[in-house]
C-alpha cells in the first residue's frame, strides 16, 4: 500500500510561506545595516576574529539576500548564502558551549538556520517574483 503525503495549496499556505521568507529576509536586512556603519569593523575584528576587508561583502551579502528574500528572487541561493552565514556564526562567533542567547548562546542562529534551510528546500513559493516569472530555473528560484 502506497501512501501520499501531499500539502494543499491554498491562500494560508501561500501567506505562511511568504512571512517565513519575509521574517528571514526582514531580520538580516535590519541587522545588515548596522553593518555598514564603519564603526562595526571593530567588532569583526575583536569578536570574530575577521579581517577587517570582510565588513562589505559581509553587509553587502546580508543586505542584497534580504532583498532577494522578501521579493522571493534567487531564495534557494540566498537561503545557502545566509546558511553559511549562520553556520559561521554558531560555530565561529557564538560557539557551541552555551545554548541560550541570554548567556550569549546559539539558540537565535539555530531558529534562523532551520528557516534557510526550509527556505531551501520549499523554494520561493507562490508569492513571489519568480512564480510570477515563469522562465527562472529552478536551481535560480
Amino acid at each position: 500500500m502506497l501512501v501520499e503525503a501531499t500539502l494543499k495549496e491554498n491562500k494560508w499556505h501561500d501567506l505562511t510561506h511568504f512571512g517565513i521568507r519575509a521574517a528571514l529576509g526582514v531580520t538580516f536586512l535590519v541587522h545588515s545595516l548596522k553593518k555598514f556603519d564603519p564603526s562595526w569593523e571593530g567588532w569583526l575584528v575583536d569578536m570574530a576574529g575577521l579581517p577587517p576587508e570582510m565588513r562589505l561583502p559581509i553587509a553587502l551579502a546580508e543586505f542584497i539576500g534580504s532583498i532577494f528574500l522578501i521579493t522571493g528572487v534567487l531564495t534557494r541561493i540566498t537561503g545557502i548564502i545566509f546558511s553559511i552565514i549562520l553556520l559561521g556564526a554558531i560555530f565561529h562567533i557564538r560557539g557551541i558551549e552555551e545554548f541560550f542567547i541570554s548567556n550569549g548562546g546559539f539558540e537565535w542562529d539555530m531558529i534562523m538556520l532551520a528557516v534557510a534551510l526550509t527556505i531551501i528546500a520549499a523554494g520561493p513559493g507562490r508569492v513571489s517574483i519568480a512564480h510570477l516569472v515563469k522562465r527562472i530555473p529552478r536551481v535560480l528560484q
